[in-house]
């Protein structure tokens, strides 16, 4: 047998139907894999993200490649049902994004304006959607430098896209990049940066065919008023006492192309604490933003100082310790107390001092004791020596002869309540 009978033979008839036939099942199968359905699910960065997105901000998402940047998007257009405009930047020329120039009949009297790329002309027809830009960290900076316009000011050419566009974009570090660059420190700050990471769950329900929605934030209408005043009080209060913060150029290029403290930047975590708090957003998510927006160190700062705002007034606490509220969560209380016991020294009155105490207890009756052995070492040493113990401290004597370090004051203290529990035990 020849090698050309192994060949099928030209002038026999092709078996049309039957190869449509095969298409057509595959057609199905790929159908069946690719019909997902969406379920409310926990997601702090995809909560992140389409907090960010609503607060019209521009977004990039930084993560490994196949990291699931590109489906996350994809999923977050169909929930808001926005359509989704993909560009790749670095498969694009400069004039792509600052226009083309087009010379008309009289450029001396009329110019020569820049003409948009389509993609741009059919956001604007489409008055809202999603624009895409991938892969920005292979983008070259002559490219980066024309994306500038487009994304803060949302210009490309001589077009002005919609309020209703959102722009998102995603980037592989640069080590794992095709040919990547680092991103120029202008453009690194017009984003909020979030860090884009698989989660094991997500991504085995995922593929089983059941992601997690994306969802906008639910803004409760009479909180917007509160919100805003609460964020521009942390974000200036905060600058106030930390006014090198405002802006702080980072010394390394790959931290320059990161999220990094500047005006811009700040006006960026007001705008997101504004909509965190409006929507009610967790600790988690907002932290997420707020260090996406002006990086982790500044970002961490704020967070502390946020902490440091929502502490209870200690006058407010010596006022009505019967009726103190106190945070739950450790550090806070802590800080509280250490508040009260510093708000009696500064004024230390006998009246004050009492209050002190009852606060303290008050502190034992809602948490956990261990937290009071430094505030009743403290506010015991404030004790002036014609201030009779009160009743307060019987409850307390245990803990305050728990500090390590009493002095003198705290062991009177302590005696006085204990020679008292025992002329009880007599009677």
């Amino acid at each position: 047998m020849t090698s050309s009978a192994l060949l099928p033979d030209p002038a026999a008839p092709a078996d049309v139907s039957g190869a449509d036939t095969r298409l057509g099942l595959a057609d199905d199968l790929l159908t069946l894999l690719r019909t997902t359905t969406t379920e409310p699910r926990p997601d702090e960065q995809l909560d992140a993200l389409t907090l960010a997105v609503s607060a019209d901000l521009p977004v990039l998402l930084r993560g490994e490649p196949g990291i699931g940047k590109t489906a996350a998007l994809t999923q977050l257009a169909a929930s808001l049902g926005l359509p989704l405009t993909t560009v790749i930047a670095s498969v694009h020329e400069p004039s792509d994004f600052s226009g083309l120039p087009i010379v008309g009949d009289d450029p001396a009297a009329q110019g020569v304006p820049m003409a948009p790329p389509q993609w741009a002309v059919e956001l604007v027809r489409a008055g809202r959607g999603l624009l895409f830009l991938d892969e920005l960290s292979t983008a070259t900076p002559a490219v980066q430098a024309a994306l500038l316009r487009v994304v803060l000011e949302r210009r490309v050419g001589a077009l002005r896209l919609p309020p209703g566009v959102r722009i998102v974009a995603a980037a592989n570090p640069p080590a794992s990049a095709a040919d990547g660059w680092e991103l120029s420190p202008p453009l690194a700050n017009r984003f909020v940066h979030l860090n884009w990471v698989h989660d094991r769950e997500v991504v085995v329900r995922g593929l089983g065919g059941v992601w997690p929605r994306a969802q906008l934030p639910r803004l409760a209408p009479e909180r917007l008023p509160e919100a805003v005043a609460f964020a521009r009080h942390a974000v200036c209060g905060f600058l106030a006492a930390r006014p090198t913060l405002i802006h702080r150029l980072p010394s390394t290029e790959a931290r320059r192309g990161g999220a990094w403290p500047s005006p811009r930047s700040w006006e960026a975590a007001l705008t997101l604490l504004a909509f965190g708090t409006a929507a009610a957003v967790s600790r988690e998510v907002l932290a997420l933003l707020v260090r996406g927006a002006v990086g982790d160190g500044p970002g961490l700062e704020l967070l502390a100082h946020l902490d440091r705002m929502e502490l209870p007034d200690p006058e407010s606490l010596l006022a009505d310790p019967a009726a103190a509220e106190l945070p739950v969560r450790g550090d806070l209380r802590q800080a509280a107390l250490d508040a009260v016991v510093a708000a009696v020294g500064a004024r230390p009155e006998r009246a004050r001092w009492e209050a002190g105490w009852a606060v303290l207890v008050r502190a034992l009756q809602t948490g956990a004791p261990d937290l009071l052995v430094a505030p009743a070492t403290a506010l015991a040493a404030l004790r002036r020596d014609d201030w009779e113990v009160p009743e307060a401290v019987d409850r307390l004597a245990g803990v305050v002869g728990l500090a390590r370090r009493a002095d003198r004051s705290v062991a009177r203290v302590a005696a006085s309540a204990g020679a008292r529990s025992a002329a009880q035990v007599r009677r």
